[in-house]
């Protein structure tokens, strides 16, 4: 079955990976936004967007967010859950095929890299790395079980992203791996002037 398959299959139903209701998930989305280093970004690009509830956290840190989705029952979930929000922008993508233009502050990977074989996250990880403005912060978040539907690990993943970047951090626990890269160091302290 294609990737684009199995979440039309998912989309069936409302909510199929339960984000609105599981802890586990908004526990996740409060981490993803703790380590976020910057308080505000200018632009940021979400893929893998799903219902938008990660989305609509992270438009009000973003002066300007795209969100891009393989699946338009899922954009149009992420359209409620963002409604309102005028500088977020839904596209339906699939990548590492279709790239938007520009480069971002921030560009979160969540739950999207195991979908991708290791060419195509190669391919992503490079395309990636280019879009990425230069104190941006790439930030990927997976869950470390394996799955049928996963096509590559999920530390194979954030290596193949972490490609040529410097590591901002890391948080991991039994279930997910958290990460986040930038081309040069990261310290809050040193922004804010504390050493």
């Amino acid at each position: 079955m294609s990737t684009a398959a199995y979440f039309d299959m998912l989309y069936q139903q409302p909510d199929p990976f339960q984000y609105r209701s599981r802890w586990y998930e908004a526990r996740k989305r409060a981490l993803t936004l703790a380590c976020l280093p910057k308080q505000r970004y200018a632009s940021a690009w979400e893929l893998g967007c799903s219902n938008g509830v990660l989305t609509a956290e992270l438009a009000a840190r973003c002066e300007k967010l795209l969100a891009t989705d393989i699946n338009e029952h899922a954009l149009a979930e992420a359209a409620d859950s963002t409604r309102g929000c005028t500088h977020v922008t839904l596209q339906h993508a699939q990548h590492p095929a279709e790239w938007p233009d520009g480069r971002f502050d921030l560009i979160v990977v969540s739950e999207v890299g195991y979908y991708l074989d290791a060419a195509d996250l190669l391919q992503m990880g490079t395309k990636l790395r280019g879009s990425l403005a230069g104190q941006g912060l790439l930030l990927a978040c997976h869950w470390r079980h394996p799955f049928d539907e996963a096509r590559s690990m999920t530390r194979d993943v954030h290596r193949l992203l972490a490609q040529g970047l410097v590591e901002a951090f890391t948080y991991q626990d039994e279930d997910m791996l958290l990460q986040g890269w930038s081309e040069q160091p990261t310290s809050v302290a040193q922004w804010e002037g504390l050493r």
